[in-house]
């Protein structure tokens, strides 16, 4: 079983949650290709400024298990500035996700994926979603059931 940290937004948090379903653009198709039928994916949101003087600040929405292989579909769901539609798709079943989403910043210190504590968001910056290692999945699922 592999594990993955998979980055969205807000916006496109609640087509994952409400579809139950995964996508990535063609330029991730290689990481996506990797997921298979059973793997957890842990969905990350990103920092969103969502007004002047209010930030929406990194979380983890929840954990997810692939149930699919990976398929292509361009029906536009997802919501994207540039138009993309994330075809590259799985589809994906509820393993825990909490009726609030689970701050990040205070996880950075136990990430093991995240070597420049500092400069944390390095680690993250241009991906769609990231393999992570079972000690980091394990220790979100267990903040996440908190």
């Amino acid at each position: 079983m592999t594990y993955w940290l998979c980055i969205t937004n807000s916006d496109n948090w609640e087509i994952i949650r409400k579809e139950n379903v995964w996508g990535v653009s063609d330029r991730h198709k290689n990481t996506i290709s990797k997921v298979k039928p059973g793997d957890k994916l842990v969905i990350y949101g990103i920092q969103e400024k969502i007004s002047d003087d209010r930030i929406l600040e990194p979380r983890i929405y929840g954990i997810f298990e692939a149930s699919s292989s990976v398929y292509r579909d361009g029906k536009k769901i997802f919501k994207s500035k540039v138009g993309e539609t994330f075809p590259n798709r799985i589809r994906i079943k509820p393993v825990s996700v909490p009726s609030k989403p689970l701050e990040f910043k205070p996880l950075i210190e136990r990430m093991e994926f995240i070597r420049n504590k500092k400069k944390w968001n390095t680690h993250l910056f241009g991906r769609a979603m990231r393999e992570i290692s079972e000690r980091d999945y394990k220790t979100i699922e267990k903040m996440l059931s908190v």
